[in-house]
């Protein structure tokens, strides 16, 4: 099966990702990838999709399924490191998968957040993701 960035959620002051599961009359409706508990948020919460989300390096932006695939690349079937694991780790860890981050940009805090979502993403979705072109065409279907 694999996962559709557009339909993963961050929804700011939430613990975890969600899935989009459909439209509400004040706002969406977000499924917690881990408990499977369903919720309303309003259209005041600070949603975001993690196919809108990029980093910085410095030939650009970096779209969250290039940088899930380079972490992928670099852990191979190995867990990542815990978001609590020491700075580092992480740090070590980006450096090796994304050499070229914007450190002036893309901060330790981003990195920890990035590490919890590729984890929950390995254990409760797939790392193997919808492309663009694809996501797009089912929309319209």
């Amino acid at each position: 099966m694999q996962t559709d960035l557009a339909r993963i959620l961050s929804v700011a002051g939430q613990h975890g990702l969600f899935q989009y599961v459909a439209q509400a009359r004040s706002g969406a409706i977000g499924e917690n990838l881990a408990t499977k508990q369903r919720k309303v948020f309003s259209s005041s919460s600070r949603i975001s999709t993690l196919a809108d989300i990029a980093i910085y390096t410095s030939e650009g932006e970096m779209k969250m399924d290039e940088v899930f695939l380079a972490l992928k690349k670099v852990l191979g079937d190995a867990p990542a490191p815990s978001s609590k694991a020491s700075d580092k780790e992480i740090e070590d860890l980006f450096k090796k998968a994304i050499p070229n981050y914007d450190a002036d940009r893309f901060y330790l805090s981003h990195m920890r957040k990035v590490v919890d979502w590729y984890e929950q993403l390995s254990k409760y979705a797939s790392l193997d993701f919808v492309k663009a072109e694809e996501g797009a065409d089912a929309k319209e279907a």
